[in-house]
Parts: C-alpha cells; structure tokens; sequence
C-alpha cells in the first residue's frame, strides 16, 4: 500500500467527524507516516485520551499539517478495490483521534467505512458510534448511533443518525443534549432533527422537547440556538422561586440581538403577590466607552395602597476616548423611597439611603488632568434632603517631577457649587488652590518624605441668618470669606530584618518603625460653613499618619504633632506573612493641635493609642483585629475583630465591633440624635458559617446580634442541594425593618422564606458560599497579610 493512499485513507476515515476542512488536508509525506501493521498489546491506546480536556492553547494551530500515523493489527490491498485496515485501528493527527474495528476504502467507489466501537476524540468532544461511511467525491458522511461527550465542559447527547451532506451541512435525527453525567436523566433536551450549516454559527431544531426524568414539560415545534460564541435572539432559561413577601415568581427572560455592539435583555416578572413587573436592560459598546441602561416597572402593586406606578432606573457608563478623554456617568432613580425594602432590584439594596446620581468628564495628559462632574443624590428618607449637590465641579491638577534638587511640584486645584433643598442650609460657591513642595528620597532601609504646601480657599456663600440650623449650632457666617493655611509635614521609616525561630521553625521578623512630624496653622474658620462636602475621617493605624482629619476643605484642623509608629511582621520560610501588629499614638506639643471643642476642656497631650494586628495560622485559621484605647480618659474606644475558619469547603467566622458612645458623641456633637439610634454605643456580634453536610447538600447561615438593645438585626439561613446538573435552594431570611427610636419605638422585623431551582449549565449559578436572598451583611474576608 502506497504511503498516499494510506494518507488518504486516515484523512477520509476522520472526514466525517473532523469536519470539511480535512477533505483538502495536505497528505503527509511517507516519513510522517507509521504505517506498517503494529500488533497491539493488552494495553488500551486510547485509555489516555479517553474524557480528556485538551486545552485550547496546547492544540496545534492547525491540526491540518500535523503529521498522520495509522497503527492496526492487519492491512490489507486489493488493487483499485478497496484498502483495508483490521483490528484495533487508531489514526492519529494531532490533537484528533479516530478509532474502529475496521477501517476500508472502497475504489472506484471511493468511499471510506468505518465499522465496529467508532471512536472519535478532538480533546474537546469524542464520540462513539456503530458505524461511519463517507463519500469523497460528493464529501457526503453518515455516523450510526453516535454517542457524544463533552470533554472540556459539561455536556453529552445521543443521536439515531448523523448526516453531513457535502461540505455545508450537517443534520442529526433524534438528537438530545444534556450536562447531567451518564446514567442521569434528571433533564435532557430532545429533537426529532438538528439542522446546521457548515459557517453558521446557529443550528436549527425541529419538535424540540424539555425532558425532566424522560417526562416532556416544554415543547416547541422550531428553536434556533447558537453553537459558537454568536449571540442570538430568543428566550433565555427560565427562573422560578417563591417567596414569603413576593409569592410565586416567575422570570421569563427574552433576550434581543441587535448588533454586534447593541442587545437588550427584557424580563417579564410575575409575583403573585405583586402583580406583573417588566424589567430591561439595555447594554451598548461605542468609540466612548461602553454601557448599560436598566429599567424596572410595576404598573399596580397589588400590596401598595396608592395604586401608583413603581418603577426604577439606572444609566451606568464608562470609557476612554482618543487615550485622554474620561468619561463616567452612573445615574439611579425610582419612583418612591420604599422601592428598595418593598422590591428585590438589581439598581439598588434595601440598606441604601441614597441614590447616587453623577456624571462626569476628565481629560489628562502627561503633566495635568482635568475632571467636570456634576453629582446629586435621591434620598430614600421620608422628609426634605440634607445631601448638597455639585453643580458642577472642576478639578485642575498639574504636576512637575524631578525638579532641581529632587523636588517635586504639584498644583491642586477646585472650584465648586454647592446647593441644598433644605432652605435652613446655606449655598455656597468654593475656589480652592493647593500648590504643594515634596522632596522624597528613600533607600532599601530607610526613607524621608518633606512636603509643604499652601491651602488658600475662597468661598461666596448665600444663606438665612435667620435660619433654624445657623442658630441651632450657633454659626456666624460670612457671605465672602476666605482662609489661607500653611502646611509641612516630614514622614520617615526604617525596614529591618532578622532572621529568628519560633518554636523551631524559622521565620523572617521585619521591624518598620515610622516618625511623623505635622504641622498645620491655627486659622480661624467660624465664619465657614463646614458641612459642604466635608466629614470626619475615622483614627485607626494607619489613619494617625494622615496630614488631614476631615475628607475635605470646609474644616481643616489645625496640628503641631509627632505620631510614632511601628510595625513588625513575620514571614515563614516561603515568604508567606504569618503575623503582623501594628500600634501608633499621636504626641501633642501644644493645644492648637488637639482641636478642642471646649477652650476650657482638660486634655493631655497625646492622642488615644491605636493597635492593628493579623495572623494567619498555617492557611486554615485566620485573625485580624483592631482597637482604639485612651489611656487619659480610660475609654475603649472602638475594637473590631474577626476569627476565622476556613478548610475546602468549610468555614466558619465570628465577628464583633463596639464603639463607645463617648467616642461617638465626640464625632457626631448631637445627643439627642444619638440617643435615638443606641444608649449605650455600638456593640455587635456576628456569626457566619458554610458547610456540606453530604456529598450535594450544603448548609449556610449567618447571624448578627445587636448586645446593647439586645436584638437580633440580620439573620439567614440557605439549604442548597447540587447534583451534577441541578440545583435547589431553600431559604430564610428575617432582618430589623426599622426601628426610628430604641428609647420608644417597637422594632419591626421583615421574614421571608424562599425556593429557587436551577439547571446547571444552562443558567449562571452563584457560587457556593455567595446569597441571593438579599441579605444585608454578607460575608467578608478582613484579612490583610501579604500571601
């Protein structure tokens, strides 16, 4: 037997399941050729390849020119009648494998059959079949009894027959389709005829059927579904769930190709407590970036008493123009402040407040940027807004590196307009300039960061002397006013190591002490409002090295301070941090610094002591911890902390945090408003856990207690069974509604039972561990160790 006609005896045997572009496969040259009879031993040839992935990046990039090899027990010739080969037949080309009994060539006829246990494999499908026959004048193929498999994903089917006519199309008759493992019929997707043509990336079925437990439930006389990464219009899997609140829910999603760039998927949703519910989102990619508008609407909720419309919106947009144009846009509204606690919604969470609405462009280049915003809020409170809105803002950096003697320049700067709905509250208009000097040098051990800088703000502001907030907090304002404040801060550290054993396993200890000196003017600032944009910033570790104690401009407190810090970590022998803590104090040299409410007020001249610590013992169980003590007063002021532990599947996490009401009344200065949320500070104690009870079943909960009003705030629990193809969820969830006065106010629960069912590979599943039952405190990992 020549070596071409052994060539092409391989390349026709994979015809009919390798596709048509083997039909002009270059035939490979007689030294790429094994085709002397081989006697196979006991060992199975293809017991390495059967069900395995190859992946995509370790296929040849055409499998085309690799070379063909041919082994079998006999080979048989009769001259321009046929070419035989017998007994455990293997071709092999590339990453593709065909295997049979016997494998012929019929001549003149030229048609190649394949008979006995066909076996194909590409690395990402194999099927099994009784037999396969292939013309190859008319390039026509037909497979017998096909069994396929998926190999890289879930996936595997059956069909009577498979047909391919010419090098266009394919047809297989009584196909099915599922990605339930072999021997489960939990559900199967069936059809009388599969239709596709060679370039389309879509194939077409006939009488399709959904099979659960060989029982149709769904039947549809014609469906066309993608069969490539192509997007197609039509319906998507359905969701179904049930809920104490909501009822029976019903989601039919429909999803709508436009263009390449443009789809929409729009999702009627039925409550049965609710009524009907119409939801969209529209997503787009354009030259300016890329996009999504959603939309929610409820013409009559059926538990509302108003019969009013409720609806919600969100337009989410972000992209880069010509390298130097930014631009950002996300905008949220619905029609009423309970939207969120009485409706599940993909734009917001029933915790919200607000409602964020901004949008803005930024242009940068390599030595200043720019950025316009505009930004408002809808409140989610009953009552006038107290959120001030930009309208607009602009921003104007420029930056200078590496100037004369190492210095570096840069200017910030900001002009602002500051309305409010609340009459009581002044307006404003803000100009802000920030010129500011830094001289950094740093070795591998030691650095040293000398900056100054020059805070100068002018504002015009418009407000009511007479108003009930300027007399209520005693504010003596100025329509023009402006303030000028010099600033320098000097911030060095050392990084140190050694070498040391801990209980006889050795580890690296690195010290990192750091020294701050701060110096900010003591300007008078009584006649600015100092609310526009600006709050107090939490004190932790790494907050007493901050040169600022407010988030912005309208309030900056004056300082003449050390802080000293250090820092030590422990890293084992794979350099994997095991441990770490951290503790820092602030150091006063004279009151100016210490921003004292009260002239009069005793205080000493140092700031409370702040720790910050981690650990991670040997990957399983971990810790992270904080707290905030003043010695001076003997007060506790805020700790929080979380143990945790985590093994495959499991894991369990018990958090806490408190914060004194001392140290709240410092920051907030209104009691009255205080006492209306705790009487005694913040203490709360959390608990978290997930997991598998047996093989399938997996357990989650999590809980979360309020120790001073002593009262529950959250609470949920998630029973889910995953098979290989399914999954079910059993739910419950109660959580603190609203409670407007722990002194008189009786607390409100919200409880909700609810079920849900998936098919595994035709829908997203979240991943184990994860909620969708709206909880409000989800899990979190507060660990912060460099691995």
């Amino acid at each position: 037997m020549s070596s071409t006609s052994r060539s092409l005896l391989a390349t026709m045997i994979s015809l009919a399941l390798f596709g048509p572009a083997m039909a002009y496969a270059t035939p490979a040259s007689h030294d790429e050729i094994s085709g002397d009879p081989a006697i196979s031993d006991d060992t199975d040839e293809l017991a390495t390849i059967r069900g395995v992935c190859i992946a995509p990046k370790d296929r040849p990039a055409d499998p085309n020119n690799e070379p063909v090899t041919v082994t079998a027990d006999h080979a048989e010739a009769l001259n321009e009648k046929k070419l035989t080969y017998s007994g455990d037949v293997v071709v092999r080309q590339g990453n593709r494998t065909v295997a049979a009994d016997t494998a012929t060539l019929h001549q003149p006829e030229n048609i190649v059959t394949a008979e006995g246990n066909v076996y194909f494999s590409d690395g990402s499908m194999e099927v099994y079949s009784d037999r396969v026959q292939s013309n190859l004048d008319t390039e026509d193929a037909e497979m017998e009894n096909a069994v396929y498999n998926m190999t890289c994903e879930a996936g595997r089917g059956e069909a009577e027959r498979i047909v391919k006519n010419g090098i266009a199309y394919y047809r297989l008759k009584n196909g099915t389709y599922t990605t339930c493992p072999p021997g489960d019929r939990s559900w199967q997707f069936s059809a009388t005829s599969i239709e596709r043509e060679a370039d389309s990336p879509f194939a077409d079925l006939y009488n399709a059927r959904f099979e659960v437990a060989d029982v149709p439930v769904l039947y549809m006389p014609y469906l066309r579904v993608p069969v490539g990464k192509e997007r197609l219009t039509g319906f998507l899997y359905p969701s179904i769930s049930y809920g104490s609140r909501d009822g029976f829910e019903l989601e039919t999603p429909f999803y709508w190709n436009i263009a390449p760039n443009y789809d929409m998927t729009i999702t009627p949703k039925y409550m049965t407590n609710r009524g009907l519910q119409l939801n969209s989102k529209f997503r787009y990619l354009t030259e300016f970036g890329q996009g999504h508008l959603e939309g929610e609407y409820l013409a009559n909720d059926q538990k509302a008493t108003d019969g009013d419309p409720r609806w919600g919106f969100n337009w989410s947009h972000r992209g880069v123009y010509d390298a130097h144009w930014l631009f950002e846009i996300d905008y949220s509204k619905v029609s009423d402040p309970t939207y969120f606690s009485d409706i599940d919604s993909g734009i917001g969470e029933r915790e919200d407040n607000n409602l964020l609405q901004t949008a803005e462009v930024s242009y940068r280049d390599t030595n200043w940027d720019s950025t316009l915003r505009v930004r408002n809020f809808q409140p989610l409170t009953l009552g006038v807004s107290s959120n001030y809105r930009l309208m607009p803002q602009l921003d104007l950096n420029y930056y200078h590196d590496d100037l004369p003697y190492g210095l570096d320049f840069h200017l910030y700067s900001q002009a602002s307009r500051f309305e409010n709905d609340n009459p009581d509250k002044p307006s404003a208009d803000r100009v802000h300039l920030e010129p500011t000097l830094t001289l950094p040098y740093a070795t591998p051990w030691w650095s040293v960061t000398t900056e100054a800088k020059l805070m100068y703000t002018y504002y015009n502001q418009e407000f009511d002397p007479n108003s009930q907030e300027l007399q209520d907090k005693n504010l003596d304002l100025e329509s023009n006013v402006s303030r000028t404040v010099p600033s320098i801060r000097i911030h060095s550290g050392l990084y140190l190591e050694r070498d040391t054993l801990l209980w006889g396993d050795a580890y690296t200890q690195s010290l990192e002490p750091q020294i701050q000196y701060l110096y900010v003017k003591d300007v008078d600032q009584k006649h600015i409002y100092d609310a526009y944009d600006t709050t107090l910033m939490q004190t932790d570790y790494y907050g007493l090295f901050r040169d600022q104690r407010y988030s912005s401009v309208d309030r900056i407190a004056a300082a003449n301070q050390f802080t000293v810090g250090a820092t030590t970590r422990y890293f084992d022998s794979n350099f994997v941090e095991r441990f770490n803590v951290s503790a820092g104090q602030i150091f006063y040299l004279n009151d100016a610094g210490r921003n004292l409410q009260d002239g009069n007020e005793a205080s000493p001249n140092y700031s409370a002591t702040a720790f910050e610590s981690d650990f991670n013992y040997d990957d399983w169980l971990f810790f992270h911890g904080s707290l905030q003590y003043d010695a001076s007063k003997k007060d506790l002021q805020f700790v929080n902390g979380a143990v945790e532990y985590r093994e495959n599947a499991v894991f369990s996490q018990l958090n806490y945090r408190y914060i004194s009401k001392e140290y709240l009344l410092e920051n907030i200065q209104d009691e009255s408003q205080l006492n209306q949320y705790t009487e005694d500070g913040i203490s709360q104690l959390g608990f978290s856990t997930g997991f598998p009870i047996t093989d399938g079943i997996t357990l989650r909960g999590d809980y979360y207690h309020d120790l001073t009003e002593n009262q529950m705030l959250e609470g949920q629990i998630t029973l889910n069974y995953r098979s290989a193809c399914w999954m079910i969820s059993l739910g419950y969830n109660e959580y603190l509604k609203t409670r407007s006065n722990v002194a008189s106010s009786p607390a409100e629960y919200e409880q909700n039972f609810s079920i849900s069912f998936s098919l595994l590979g035709l829908a997203g599943v979240a991943p184990i561990g994860s909620t969708s039952d709206g909880n409000a405190i989800g899990y979190g990992r507060p660990f912060y160790l460099n691995n």
